[in-house]
């Protein structure tokens, strides 16, 4: 008896199970070279925007652009971000920050960041990954604002 009023006890008292995360309806993509997130500034990049993914709940992922660093090759992986719904897309390495140039114009409902270079157009941010510091703040921002906008 008193073994089934303690194992009745502790179930009782027992600390509840971790939760699985619950997402907003938004997504924020990282377009990098074909070394992905191993190397700058795609690395500090993709760190800020986990960061800041578990503070916004807003989810994200990335995509490597395999084979020739070009803006032509970029392009059909920027067009995959696009029509992934995504709702900002992030771009590091020249190559896909040409793409975002040539192309931000023809999405005007997504946001755009490029991280050290690229022109600022209405739907475009430029970052400098110089400033770590600074990077993260306005990432976790950016996200933040687009967790707003889905909510």
């Amino acid at each position: 008896m008193a073994a089934a009023v303690a194992g009745l006890a502790s179930w009782v008292w027992r600390p509840d199970p971790p939760r699985q995360r619950e997402y907003v309806d938004a997504k924020a993509c990282l377009l990098t070279d074909e070394k992905g997130i191993l190397s700058e500034p795609a690395r500090t990049v993709w760190s800020a925007m986990k960061d800041a993914s578990v503070q916004t709940l807003v989810r994200v992922q990335y995509l490597q652009v395999a084979g020739a660093q070009t803006a032509e090759n970029a392009e059909p992986y920027l067009n995959t971000l696009t029509v992934a719904r995504c709702g900002m897309i992030v771009a590091a390495g020249p190559a896909q920050i040409d793409a975002v140039v040539r192309n931000a114009e023809k999405h005007l409902d997504i946001q755009f960041v490029t991280v050290n270079g690229g022109g600022p157009a209405a739907n475009v941010r430029a970052l400098d990954a110089a400033a770590p510091g600074k990077l993260r703040e306005e990432l976790r921002q950016r996200l933040a604002d687009l967790a707003d906008t889905a909510s």
